[in-house]
């Protein structure tokens, strides 16, 4: 059965009203989140290993303010309803916002997954919202394969095969 991958893109007040009635019926939710901007098998085993972590996984995407804020000018390469409505396409994937700020600790205060899954990147102690997530009771959960995959790197591999 297709789904609309823009279907599963929600603002703040949807998703808070969704993820009641989940918790309602005893679901666990997971969140993650990234930039998203070049998407490569990193994103898609970290993506699916957060999805097993629970029943529905909802991922914040980073807005173009926010990733050239993280990442510098030139970036991101595409715009963020492109990245989103890739990463919404991605059967894993339940849920999908947009954020503009350059923490997700305000939207876990919102929405207070049970899980806050972040890359291999991290620690589970080096996750920078890990208190705000055990404050309400959540936990966090570090996923996916080891971070030898980049956008980065994967932009400077096309760099110099196209010679710049």
């Amino acid at each position: 059965m297709f789904i609309d991958p823009k279907s599963k893109i929600k603002n703040l007040a949807e998703l808070r009203l969704l993820l009641a009635e989940a918790k309602a019926q005893k679901r666990r939710v997971v969140f993650g989140n990234g930039c998203f901007d070049l998407i490569h098998v990193g994103h898609i085993r970290y993506l699916e290993g957060a999805k097993a972590l629970g029943d529905l996984l909802v991922v914040g995407i980073n807005s173009d303010a926010s990733v050239r804020a993280l990442k510098g000018q030139g970036r991101p390469l595409q715009p963020q309803n492109e990245r989103a409505e890739m990463i919404a396409s991605l059967e894993c994937v339940d849920y999908l916002i947009i954020f503009d700020s350059s923490t997700v600790a305000e939207l876990l205060l919102a929405l207070r997954p049970d899980t806050h899954a972040k890359g291999t990147d991290y620690t589970s102690e080096s996750v920078p919202e890990r208190d705000t997530v055990r404050s309400y009771g959540g936990h966090v959960a570090i996923v996916g394969d080891p971070k030898d995959h980049s956008s980065r790197d994967l932009i400077g591999i096309i760099l110099a095969k196209i010679g710049i």
